[in-house]
C-alpha cells in the first residue's frame, strides 16, 4: 500500500528541502504509472526525480519508491530507500510497514528484521512523551471531521454539486464541525498549540483541520496562536500557509500562496485571486509547498504562471 501523508504535512525536514519543480512532476507520474501497475516505470521515475533534486526525496516519496522497487523484486533498490527514511528522516509507522502487501517479498531477506528494529525504535522514541488520552480524543475529532467530507465527492458526482443531497451532508457536516470546534478550543485554551511530540503529526493535523473548518473570527483569534507554533517548531508553515490564505479571502484580500480553489458561475473550478501571483511559486516553495501548475492538477486546473 502506498504511504499516504497526512495533507502532505507529515514530512521531515530532512527530505522536506528544496524540491524543484521537476522534482513534483516525476513524482507525480511515477505515482500514476504505480496506479497503472507498471511499478518498473514507477520505481524508475522516482529515481529520476530524485536526481533531479540533488538525490533529495520526501519521505513518503521514498516509501512509495520503495513499494515500488520491492513490486519488481528488487530489494537492495527498496530497501536502500527504506533505510534511508528510517535513518535519516526517523520513520515511524511500525504498523503500516509491517502490513504493506506491498512489500510482502522483503520479508524473506535478512535486512528485513533489522529494519524493523528501526523503525520500532523511531517509533518508541517518537512516542516517548506522548499524551495518549489527548492523543485518543485528538483521533476521535479526526474521525469525525473527516467522516462525512470523504461522502462528498461521491455525492456531488451521484446526485450533483448544487443537489438537496449535497446540502442535507453540508447541514450534518455543520454540525459535527461545531462540535469539534469546542473541543478543540479546550484543548487549545488549556495547552496550546502542542508539537507533534506530544500529540503526534495526527493530532497536529486535527487541531489545524478544525480551526481550518470553522469560521473566520475562529480563524482569526488562532491564527497568531498557529504563527507562534510555526515559530518554535510545533506546527509546519505549510499548514500555517493554508489558513493564511483562507483568512486573507475572508477578510476580503487576496490570497498569498495560491491554496484556495473555489467554483465559478460556470460550474469549474478555478483558483481565487493571489497577490503578487508572479511570486506565488517562490512564496509556496519557501513553506515546503509543491508548484502552483502541480498543485492545482487535483481540480484539472491548467494553470500558466505570469511571466515576469
Amino acid at each position: 500500500m502506498k504511504y499516504l501523508l497526512l495533507l502532505l504535512f507529515c514530512i521531515a525536514s530532512f527530505f522536506a528541502f528544496g524540491q524543484t519543480k521537476e522534482y513534483f512532476v516525476l513524482v507525480k507520474k511515477a505515482d500514476s504509472l504505480y496506479k497503472l501497475k507498471d511499478f518498473a516505470g514507477s520505481a524508475s521515475t522516482y529515481t529520476l526525480a530524485f536526481k533531479a533534486n540533488n538525490w533529495k526525496g520526501l519521505l513518503g516519496d521514498r516509501y512509495n519508491a520503495a513499494c515500488s522497487w520491492a513490486l519488481t523484486n528488487n530489494s537492495d533498490s527498496s530497501f536502500f530507500q527504506l533505510y534511508r527514511i528510517a535513518t535519516k528522516g526517523n520513520y515511524s509507522n511500525y504498523k503500516h510497514i509491517v502490513g504493506d502487501k506491498d512489500l510482502i517479498s522483503l520479508h524473506v531477506h535478512k535486512q528485513w528484521l533489522p529494519l524493523l528494529e528501526l523503525v520500532k525504535a523511531n517509533k518508541e522514541k517518537e512516542e516517548a512523551n506522548y499524551n495518549r488520552p489527548l492523543i485518543q480524543e485528538l483521533d476521535s475529532i479526526f474521525d469525525s471531521d473527516q467522516r462525512y467530507r470523504r461522502m462528498l465527492k461521491g455525492v456531488e458526482k451521484q446526485y450533483g454539486f448544487n443537489s438537496k443531497q449535497m446540502d442535507s451532508l453540508w447541514k450534518i457536516i455543520h454540525v459535527q464541525d461545531s462540535v469539534n470546534l469546542l473541543k478543540v478550543t479546550g484543548i487549545l485554551d488549556k495547552y496550546g498549540w502542542l508539537g507533534h511530540d506530544v500529540i503526534g503529526w495526527q493530532g497536529g493535523t486535527t487541531l489545524f483541520l478544525v480551526i481550518q473548518h470553522s469560521d473566520l473570527q475562529v480563524q482569526e483569534k488562532y491564527l497568531p496562536v498557529m504563527r507562534e507554533a510555526v515559530r518554535v517548531g510545533n506546527m509546519d508553515a505549510a499548514s500555517l500557509a493554508l489558513l493564511e490564505d483562507r483568512v486573507a479571502l475572508g477578510q476580503g484580500k487576496k490570497q498569498i500562496y495560491g491554496s484556495q480553489i473555489q467554483k465559478n458561475e460556470k460550474g469549474e473550478w478555478i483558483i481565487s485571486p493571489i497577490e503578487d501571483e508572479i511570486n506565488v511559486n517562490e512564496r509556496r516553495k519557501a513553506v515546503g509547498l509543491e508548484p502552483l501548475e502541480e498543485y492545482v492538477k487535483t481540480w484539472n486546473i491548467d494553470y500558466k504562471l505570469p511571466k515576469k
